[in-house]
């Protein structure tokens, strides 16, 4: 799977909900969370986890601007104590919890970080871009 949208956890769920009469209505989580990954999370969101569970079983929590657009923006910068031998991490996933949950998204970084123990990581940027509106 190149990284994306879930489709069970958020595209049906979307599509049902705006689909009208008889759908089910989807209520957005009141909180998301990313956690790293060492490779693409795959379409359940749980490849890649790091060792010693460096963002990959627990989330950190991330929160993004209210948009009239067709983009979210991170609005926080989520970070990670790293405390495990070195990893490189290359991607995240967006979670409706901390631990469990549904994953909802995945996304590669921009340019992959090896980290060590000792190390933090930070999360500086990260936005979700829906296409194609309407022009």
């Amino acid at each position: 799977m190149v990284a994306g949208l879930s489709t069970p956890n958020l595209i049906v769920k979307i599509l049902n909900h705006i689909k009208g009469s008889g759908a089910t209505a989807f209520t957005g989580p009141a909180q998301l969370y990313v956690r790293l990954h060492t490779a693409d999370p795959g379409a359940t969101g749980i490849l890649g986890v790091p060792t010693g569970g460096e963002g990959g079983q627990t989330g950190q929590a991330i929160n993004f601007t209210t948009t009239a657009t067709n983009v979210l923006t991170m609005s926080n910068t989520p970070s990670w104590a790293i405390t495990v031998a070195s990893q490189t991490a290359s991607h995240i996933s967006i979670w409706d919890a901390s631990t469990a949950g549904n994953f909802l998204w995945s996304a590669s970084l921009t340019a992959s970080k090896a980290v060590v123990s000792g190390d933090t990581l930070t999360l500086t940027q990260c936005t979700l871009t829906l296409n194609t509106p309407a022009s």
